[in-house]
């Protein structure tokens, strides 16, 4: 055998070794590879992670400074306008404390403001049965117009100031309404004879609960306003009844009112769009009046129109039964004066004021009456010691300096032994001055006294 022999395997066994470890080390390699390449992949995702994270931390930072900024400019924001609340409450408060003043001003204050407007009126009258020629009549009775203006719009501003003042509370009782259509007919037929428009009052056998001064004021707006806007044709006022309820209707012929300004018509100062046939549209107050007594009363007013065909106001009332029928109160007995005639009748006056003293004084005096002036009651008195004569009939102011009418009165009775004839005037529409009146079987007119029926009522209690 020979050398090269010997060493082949040697050399055989050294190249399976080589190869063998080569390919170990070609495995380990490959894992290795394996291991580095997840590791690198778990560091990049760390890597991720931590920018994901700190990005997400940048965002947070962000949104708390704009979140806290925002935060900042609402708070500023709200204590502005709690400032302004503030402010706002203030100033409403000032404004409600003024309206309250003023209101309760308007509404104690009614018969100071109407005292030179019942001399005017009176004075008016007198003016009137003074004169002879058609100018001078024409002229009184343009003097009467105006003062008539004046009397009416005062009366509305002082029923609402009364009104938003609560001194005005409902007296409810049982009213039947034939005699107060009727009555409210009456009053009414010279205006609308005037206008050349018919006025009609279906006859009505219910009675409702309610407060009949109220229910009047308020028909009283309803009718004037139907034929102050009513050019021709005429007004219709009846009632229905309509189950537990019984429905006041005030129909016209008027211009109508369209749909859209139904609500409106109710708001204070609202005018309507006809034309007012006497020229005088007034302030647009009396469907306010209307809608505020009925509320106080806990009526219903509802209205329906046609424009070109006319308007239907109605009033909804609870229906009560018929009262018992008792007998009328027995008048007061004349005094010695022929009822057809005023003339040679003694009328003692008694008013604080002196221009209605004076005023009222020449009005009686011109419906051929003597008259006895005064002041107060003692020197209505003193003047009877003296002359030997009582008056015959005596209108009396309620609110005199001393004492009222009702004390007057009672001074003046006690001292002839009998009771006389009075009517008492006040400008003070107060419901407890009414029922005391009515107590004592007294007449009560308001001012400012209309002369036709301060006339009318004299002589009614002279006959």
């Amino acid at each position: 055998m020979t050398a090269s022999e010997i060493a082949r395997p040697a050399q055989d066994r050294s190249g399976r070794d080589t190869a063998a470890e080569l390919a170990r080390l070609e495995a380990r390699v490959a894992k290795l590879e394996k291991i580095n390449a997840v590791l690198i992949d778990r560091v990049e995702h760390g890597v991720d992670s931590r920018a994901n994270a700190y990005s997400l931390f940048q965002t947070t930072i962000g949104l708390e400074r704009q979140v806290r900024r925002r935060t900042d400019e609402l708070t500023n924001a709200l204590r502005r306008v709690e400032q302004m609340n503030g402010e706002l409450r203030a100033a409403k408060e000032r404004a409600e404390r003024a309206d309250r003043s003023k209101t309760r001003f308007l509404a104690q204050a009614g018969h100071d403001l109407l005292q030179p407007l019942a001399a005017a009126r009176l004075a008016s009258g007198a003016l009137a049965e003074l004169q002879r020629d058609d100018d001078g009549r024409r002229l009184s009775r343009q003097v009467e117009r105006a003062l008539a203006t004046i009397e009416r719009l005062l009366e509305t501003l002082l029923d609402i100031s009364r009104l938003d003042a609560g001194v005005m509370v409902p007296q409810v009782t049982t009213v039947g309404l034939d005699q107060l259509l009727a009555d409210l007919a009456t009053d009414f037929a010279p205006v609308a004879e005037r206008r050349g428009l018919g006025l009609r009052v279906v006859p009505s056998s219910a009675h409702v609960a309610t407060d009949p001064i109220m229910l009047t004021r308020i028909l009283q707006n309803l009718i004037g306003n139907a034929l102050r806007y009513t050019e021709r044709g005429r007004v219709v006022i009846g009632a229905r009844r309509r189950g537990a309820r019984v429905r006041v209707d005030v129909v016209d012929t008027g211009p109508g009112i369209s749909e859209d300004q139904y609500a409106a018509v109710f708001e204070e100062f609202h005018r309507g769009r006809g034309r007012a046939n006497d020229g005088e549209a007034g302030l647009g107050l009396g469907l306010s009046i209307v809608q505020r007594l009925a509320d106080v009363l806990g009526h219903t007013v509802t209205l329906t129109s046609r424009v070109g065909r006319g308007t239907r106001f109605s009033v909804e009332i609870e229906r009560v039964d018929r009262p018992p029928v008792t007998p009328p109160a027995p008048s007061h007995q004349p005094l010695g004066i022929a009822p057809w005639c005023m003339a040679g009748a003694l009328i003692g006056i008694v008013d604080n004021d002196p221009a209605v003293l004076e005023a009222t004084t020449d009005l009686v005096r011109q419906w051929g009456c003597e008259t006895l002036p005064a002041a107060d009651a003692e020197t209505i008195v003193a003047a009877v010691e003296r002359d030997g004569r009582h008056p015959d009939l005596l209108v009396v102011d309620y609110h005199l300096d001393h004492g009222t009418g009702l004390e007057a009165l009672n001074t003046m009775t006690e001292a002839w032994g009998c009771e006389v004839p009075a009517i008492v005037v006040t400008a003070d529409y107060g419901r407890e001055i009414e029922e005391r009146l009515a107590a004592n079987g007294l007449e009560l007119m308001r001012k400012p006294v209309k002369p036709a029926e301060l006339r009318a009522l004299m002589a009614h209690l002279l006959s």
